[in-house]
């Protein structure tokens, strides 16, 4: 194995797999709270999508660990559900920020946490893949 080389067996960096599996275990957590609600007879707008974006995260970063060898792939993934995941954190801290119910606070919460490291994952990938590789080395 050459030096420097910190891939792990995904082609993933050790530091993208471990920030992505918070953003997939975030998201399942969100998905379990936002399903119990909903299986109670909660409705409404934003929980169904936040509830979406939840499901979908679940199963596009399952996928998504299977694409990390393909350059960009991750970096496309990461990007667009961080735009989702902030929508959806705006929705939820607009509807339950107050309310003194630890099941809605945790998933706001939650739902924090896969925006921010999802945000997170953004700046990583695109300062060590696009800004790192677009830069001229060669030496004349």
């Amino acid at each position: 194995m050459a030096h420097g080389n910190n891939r792990a067996r995904t082609g993933l960096s050790k530091f993208l797999l471990a920030s992505s599996a918070v953003v997939w275990v975030s998201s399942v957590i969100v998905m379990g709270i936002l399903a119990y609600l909903v299986s109670e007879g909660w409705r409404g707008d934003h929980i169904i999508y936040t509830l979406v974006i939840s499901v979908l995260t679940t199963v596009f970063y399952l996928a998504a660990f299977f694409l990390a060898a393909y350059p960009g792939y991750v970096l496309l993934f990461n990007l667009i559900f961080s735009y989702l995941w902030i929508v959806a954190v705006s929705f939820l801290a607009s509807d339950w920020t107050y309310s003194n119910s630890p099941l809605l606070n945790a998933a706001e919460a939650f739902a924090f946490i896969a925006f921010f490291f999802l945000l997170f994952n953004v700046l990583y990938d695109w300062h060590n893949g696009f800004y790192r590789h677009g830069r001229s080395t060669s030496v004349v």
